[in-house]
């Protein structure tokens, strides 16, 4: 039953590749556990189980992180800018350097970027 409704957030774990995930119904929740490779994906997890009304009471998520060292793997959709991702993810735009420093090695210039670029977004 709460599988059912909750299809879509366990369809998101399979696709963020989460490592040894797995979920049972127990005492009418959803116990949810694995561990997703950056914070940035437990954290797209987490608004994803927050989106569902009632969730307080039918999810429990024991989600670890493996990584430590970035905040995420970012893909670059258009429209994007290193403003709007640094806003995005640190609430402020004009820490984009940050991002561009971390990702010298494919950036030449803080005004471009390209769609399907994965960026690495340093830890906040």
């Amino acid at each position: 039953m709460l599988k059912d409704k909750y299809q879509s957030l366990l369809d998101l774990g399979v696709e963020l590749n989460v490592q040894n995930g797995d979920w049972k119904e127990e005492g009418g929740k959803l116990r949810i556990t694995g561990t997703a490779a950056y914070q940035y994906d437990k954290d797209r997890l987490w608004d994803k189980i927050k989106s569902y009304e009632n969730w307080e009471n039918e999810v429990e998520a024991d989600i670890a992180v493996a990584n430590g060292d970035l905040y995420g793997l970012y893909v670059v959709k258009p429209g994007d800018t290193l403003s709007k991702l640094s806003k995005a993810h640190y609430g402020d735009p004009n820490r984009y350097m940050e991002i561009f420093k971390a990702n010298s090695d494919q950036l030449s210039d803080p005004d471009i970027i390209r769609v399907g670029q994965q960026l690495k977004i340093p830890s906040k």
